[in-house]
This record gives C-alpha cells, sequence and structure tokens, in this order.
C-alpha cells in the first residue's frame, strides 16, 4: 500500500472509531477507563486529529469486538456483490449512512430511527465528546435531549450544538421511522452562511452572513 493511501486510511478511521464506540454503547470516559488510554487521545483520534497507533487499534478492536478491517475500512468487498455504500447498523437498530468519505474536518451522515413500539421511549441516553454538531429532521418527530432540554424537532428543524454538551436523540413518532441529517466538525468548526444581499427592493439589508457576522462578539 502507498504511504498516500496509508496516510488516507488512518485518516478516514475516525468515523469508524466513533461508531464502534457507539454501537458498543460505551462514551469515551468507560472506553479510557477500560483500556487505559486517556479520554482527550480517543477524542482526538475520533475526530481525525491524532492518528491511532497498532498498539492503541488492538487495544480498541479488543474492546468493541470489532476487528481490525472493520475498524480500518479495509475489509474487501463480497465479490458476488457490486461495491456500494452500506448503512452502518446499531444496537438500537438505529441506521447510519455515510455521505462523505471522511479525510478530516466535517462530514456528514444520514441517521435513520425505526418506528416507535407501542410503549413511548424513554430519555435518550445521553454522551458528550470533542466537536461540534448540526442535525436537520427530514421525515418524523425527533427528541433531542440536549443536556437539561428537552426538545421536539419535526421536519426542517435544525439544531447545533457543541457536543461537549451531553446529546442524545430518540424518535418520538408513533407511525414510523425519523430520519435526519448530521454534520459533525472537530471542536471549533463552525458552518459559515453564504447568501446574496437582497436587491431591487429598496432599502438595503445586510446578508444573512454579514449580519451573522457583526452579531459575533
Amino acid at each position: 500500500m502507498a504511504v498516500d493511501d496509508v496516510d488516507g486510511t488512518l485518516a478516514a478511521m475516525g468515523p469508524r472509531l466513533r461508531a464502534a464506540r457507539e454501537r458498543h454503547g460505551a462514551t469515551l470516559a468507560g472506553v479510557s477507563r477500560a483500556t487505559g488510554i486517556s479520554s482527550s487521545t480517543l477524542s482526538r483520534m475520533e475526530t481525525g486529529r491524532r492518528k491511532p497507533t497498532l498498539e492503541v487499534l488492538l487495544q480498541l478492536s479488543k474492546e468493541y469486538g470489532a476487528g481490525l478491517d472493520e475498524l480500518a475500512g479495509t475489509a474487501p468487498a463480497p465479490a458476488t456483490e457490486p461495491r456500494a455504500t452500506a448503512p452502518l447498523s446499531f444496537g438500537d437498530d438505529k441506521a447510519v449512512l455515510p455521505l462523505t468519505r471522511y479525510v478530516g474536518g466535517l462530514h456528514a451522515h444520514k441517521h435513520v430511527l425505526p418506528a416507535l413500539e407501542e410503549d413511548p421511549p424513554a430519555r435518550p441516553r445521553q454522551v458528550s465528546h470533542d466537536g461540534y454538531e448540526w442535525l436537520c429532521v427530514l421525515y418524523g418527530r425527533l427528541w433531542l435531549a440536549l443536556g437539561d432540554q428537552d426538545l421536539l424537532l419535526t421536519a426542517g428543524d435544525v439544531a447545533e450544538f457543541d457536543t461537549r454538551t451531553p446529546h442524545g436523540v430518540a424518535n418520538t413518532s408513533p407511525g414510523g421511522p425519523v430520519e435526519y441529517l448530521i454534520m459533525f466538525g472537530p471542536q471549533g468548526e463552525r458552518l459559515r452562511p453564504r447568501t446574496p444581499p437582497a436587491t431591487g427592493r429598496g432599502t438595503h439589508q445586510p446578508s444573512r452572513a454579514r449580519a451573522d457576522q457583526e452579531e459575533q462578539p
């Protein structure tokens, strides 16, 4: 494998490590206690700011019950099936479809939570980690537990938050699934709106991007 391929594989490993941890139902602090790897090191690896060593990968592979090929994304595709981006499955039946190849910076996923059973859901289990997240609901109703707040989001609603704040989600749609998009970036990343100014309607109004910048302290 060429050096560029190795670097690309290591850079793309962040979301796989995060997905494996969440599928395992573990927090950064819990994995840190079990492996002796600091929470900050785990967080930097998940956000692509640190490349994992083989020793660390072996520890995480054992802790998550996942193969090295799974964590590295190097498992060969079945010869009888066309190569495709398959959704990742989680223990709570959540499906996650990667929309970008993670090479550092922002990456995006589509999430689908299945329809509710008869009983109403419990308050979502919360996790926290370094980073910043944008969430947009496409279909259904989503319960976002953000710190001490409980937000009910419906199609078209958008939320953004620092992921160091404990957060979790659940489906509150009794008749079907809920679908939403996630954009996740390293700590300090922000989306930057760029819209042209309104024209032809009298008094000039600043563009949204300019207004947002003027509101910054």
